[in-house]
């Protein structure tokens, strides 16, 4: 199990990280996340690039945690 694990530390240190960079005055991603959920206007593809790159952190984590329990 500890080795099962042990395949979480990358994506949790990539979310800690990448995935809420810059962390003042809030996180990318959750400006983002709210700017698209408010119909995104004016985001430019620029912005859909940032959502990306702070997001994949935390789908790479969602993929990880479900091999693991798939594998259990």
């Amino acid at each position: 199990m500890k080795a099962k694990l042990s395949t979480l530390y990358l994506p949790i240190l990539l979310c800690l990280t990448l995935g809420l960079a810059p962390f003042t005055p809030e996180p990318h991603l959750f400006g983002k996340v709210r700017w698209l959920l408010g119909g995104a206007n004016g985001m430019q593809l620029m912005d859909y690039f940032d959502l990306a790159l702070h997001g994949f952190p935390w789908i790479f984590l969602i993929v990880r945690i479900l091999g693991l329990r798939k594998s259990a």
